[in-house]
């Protein structure tokens, strides 16, 4: 039994139903939030030292997230913590009664940093609606084309976006009892990485400056050379297609992928070692640090990296071909996997709307799966997109995005989830280089430049901010071999002759389809959700791992997974006035979720605030401005 609060139960062959036992079975009843906001308004009119502060906006790349809190400066902690996506940009309604064929090109727009994983769920979801299997090479391409998308996403993430915080620039103006601990201290692994102390590390990190920042720059461009080698372009590639990719390959393009590969092989070797040493450092030098981004160990992802013998893109058989992903399909609740079918993960999802800007739909048109297992209202393929802007209200709606939940609990979509689903579930049926230990994820890196090395990332004690970025350390050298896995595999199917990379269909001009594209982005889970009726779209429902992390308030008042990272997070910086806070836990525990939003952080308050405008613009081509 993997849902506790869903009205869904098992009968003895383990299929689920619904309770006949529950009048009204998936009504809920919603949680006024005006009893809390009337307190925070109370404290903030009492005492001094209790504040508005809002970040706007907070992330340093590709979107609109402001975040506002009230803190605590006498006691250090945050009292309210209130996610806004500031943006609506509504590609559910774009793509309403378009050819389902326009659907990637359309849907990878959604991001202009991750576009390729756009458009390949929205491939994945046409499969499942029309029935086409893509032949064996297509899936190996498309399995290369998203871990090497990876190798550009993790470093960015880890130098680029959320490696500032923790960089001289910052630790130094925020903490700088700390970056005197950091100058002396020695970095353990430095025979690896060359920086000799955590100081070294820190300077490495400084924006625009610093060693570290720039290297990455160079391998995010060496990772795209990788992938338009057979993407053709990027961020929104025109190669990857229901049915698999229109790009030709052969074992010269395989050899090109492959010169590029190995130097980001040693690259992931690299960085583990430096965010080994980074997060270690914090934790000894004072162990609050394990408190910034905390929440519980809740967790979700559908999967990915299909197997190209399993997939068939049915619905009827997703449990199967699910588990034998090179990432498996889970669940994580309070640290422990409740389930890993596919089925199971997609009948739990449901979307609310109450502290959103949008208006709640009547339609119920799937009340079953086509497994006939019951669905919710409030299902992805039950909803419907009405956007209606109003002003914000912190009791009421406050945020362009919606409220995900799986079995009506708070879950956050994360990359390293899908390092912790493989490890624990011990299903991985491909294990060149990879080894589930059930506790662990063993990895076994080649030699290329630098020498072969064994890393094992270990499920965490704690979860926070620091794991967060730890763990996209080793998801680099885990997309880095999965990469490598399937052009082996790829160099196979070459070698016997099987060169065909994609199954030619039809779009069927009658009847009713439906399919879920299960995939995800560098930030986590990422699922699309499509109805097509006579050969048109008539609903399209997208889920982010952004959308599931920045979610406001859900019905029963639980926040969403930034909210409830902030909520948790003590309050560490150093500041002798007030007016000096800078936020920087604040902002370390928002970002350790690289929340996929343009490069300026703003700090506002008034009468009891002030503004800090902090501004840090890239090209992540390779170039500065």
């Amino acid at each position: 039994m993997c849902f506790k609060n869903l009205p869904v139960e098992f009968d003895e062959q383990g299929r689920p139903h619904l309770r006949s036992d529950v009048p009204n079975p998936y009504r809920y009843e919603v949680r006024s939030l005006a009893e809390q906001e009337e307190r925070i308004r109370e404290l903030l009119a009492r005492n001094g030292y209790i504040r508005n502060v809002d970040f706007d906006p907070v992330t340093r790349v590709a979107g609109a997230l402001a975040f506002h809190t009230v803190v605590d400066l006498k006691e250090r902690k945050v009292l309210a913590a209130n996610s806004m996506a500031t943006l609506f940009r509504g590609y559910e309604v774009i793509l309403k009664g378009r050819d389902p064929r326009d659907a990637a090109f359309i849907s990878s727009r959604a991001c202009g940093v991750c576009g390729g994983v756009h458009a390949t769920t929205s491939c994945l979801a046409l499969e499942m609606a029309f029935g086409i299997k893509p032949p064996p090479l297509g899936i190996v391409i498309r399995n290369m084309l998203l871990s090497i998308e990876y190798l550009y996403d993790h470093p960015l993430h880890l130098f680029l976006l959320a490696g500032p915080d923790y960089s001289q620039a910052l630790v130094e103006k925020t903490n700088p009892s700390l970056w005197e601990r950091a100058k002396q201290t020695e970095a353990p692994h430095a025979a690896l990485h060359g920086f000799k102390t955590i100081g070294d590390i820190m300077a490495g990190l400084n924006p625009l400056s610093g060693s570290l920042y720039l290297e990455a720059l160079q391998m995010t461009r060496l990772a795209r050379e990788a992938y338009v080698v057979i993407g053709a372009k990027y961020p929104h590639p025109e190669t990857v297609i229901p049915g698999g990719v229109t790009t030709t390959v052969s074992i010269t393009t395989f050899n090109e992928i492959y010169r590029r590969l190995t130097e980001l092989i040693d690259y992931s070797k690299k960085v583990v070692a430096i965010w080994d040493d980074l997060c270690d450092f914090f934790y000894d030098a004072n162990p609050l640090y394990r408190q910034v981004g905390a929440r519980p160990k809740n967790l979700a992802d559908p999967g990915q990296w299909d197997d190209p013998e399993a997939y068939d893109a049915s619905y009827e058989r997703c449990a199967q071909w699910g588990e034998r992903r090179w990432a498996t399909p889970g669940i994580i609740i309070n640290g422990e996997q409740v389930t890993t079918n596919l089925q199971l993960i997609n009948v739990g999802l449901e979307e609310f709307v109450e502290h959103s800007y949008y208006e709640p739909w009547e339609t119920y048109p799937f009340r079953a799966d086509p497994l006939g297992a019951p669905l919710s209202p409030y299902h992805p393929w039950n909803k419907e997109t009405k956007p209606r802007p109003t002003g914000q209200s912190w009791r009421d709606r406050y945020s362009w995005a919606t409220s995900p939940r799986w079995d009506r609990q708070v879950v956050e979509a994360e990359p390293v989830a899908r390092i912790w689903n493989t490890a624990v579930a011990g299903k991985l049926p491909h294990r060149r280089f990879l080894e589930p230990t059930g506790t662990s994820l063993k990895m076994s890196l080649p030699a290329g430049k630098m020498p072969a090395m064994e890393l094992e990332w270990k499920v965490p004690a704690d979860w926070n901010a620091f794991e967060r970025n730890r763990g996209r350390a080793y998801c680099l050298a885990y997309s880095a071999l999965i990469a490598l896995d399937n052009w082996f595999y790829g160099m196979d199917l070459l070698k016997r002759g099987e060169t065909r990379v994609h199954t030619k269909f039809e779009i069927p001009r009658s009847g009713r389809f439906i399919g879920v594209g299960f995939w995800g982005a560098g930030r986590g889970w990422l699922t699309h959700h499509a109805v097509i009726e006579n050969g048109a779209i008539v609903n399209y429902q997208i889920i982010t791992p952004s959308t599931i992390n920045a979610s406001p308030r859900d019905p029963w008042g639980n926040p969403g997974p930034y909210e409830e990272a902030v909520l948790n997070t003590p309050i560490l910086e150093e500041f002798d006035r007030t007016e000096n806070f800078v936020g920087i836990d604040i902002l370390r525990a928002i970002r350790s979720f690289d929340p996929c939003m343009p490069c300026t952080t703003h700090i506002m308050v008034e009468g009891q605030d002030r503004m800090l405008v902090t501004e840090v613009n890239t090209c992540a081509c390779g170039l500065d401005e």
